[in-house]
C-alpha cells in the first residue's frame, strides 16, 4: 500500500513539473510552432515567432530535458519535435482545442 501511494505522489510531482514548464507563454508558442511543422530547427522557430535565438534555445533545452521534446542533430543543425508520449498527446489536444 505504501509503495502505491509513493508512485502516485511521484506521478503527480512529475505531472505538476511538466504542467509548470509548459505553462509559459513562450513555450506554448514554441510547442505550437513545432506542432505546425512537425520537426523544426531553432532558426526556423526564431523566424516564425520573431524571437531571440538565445531565448528560444533556452526554452527548447528545458523542454527537451523534461522529455517533452526530442532533439535530432544533423551536422551543425539541431531539429526538435514533440516526444511521443501520453503527456504530449494530451498537451497537443489541449493546445489545439484553444488555439
Amino acid at each position: 500500500m505504501y509503495m502505491i501511494k509513493n508512485k502516485k505522489k511521484d506521478y503527480i510531482a512529475i505531472l505538476a513539473k511538466r504542467l509548470y514548464l509548459v505553462g509559459d507563454a513562450h513555450r506554448i508558442k514554441i510547442i505550437c510552432c513545432i506542432m505546425k511543422h512537425k520537426k523544426v530547427c531553432v532558426s526556423d522557430i526564431v523566424k516564425d515567432l520573431g524571437s531571440n535565438i538565445a531565448i528560444v534555445s533556452h526554452h527548447l533545452q528545458v523542454l527537451a530535458k523534461e522529455g517533452i521534446l526530442v532533439s535530432d542533430r544533423e551536422g551543425k543543425k539541431i531539429s526538435y519535435k514533440l516526444n511521443k508520449n501520453n503527456f504530449t498527446t494530451d498537451l497537443k489536444r489541449l493546445i489545439c482545442k484553444y488555439k
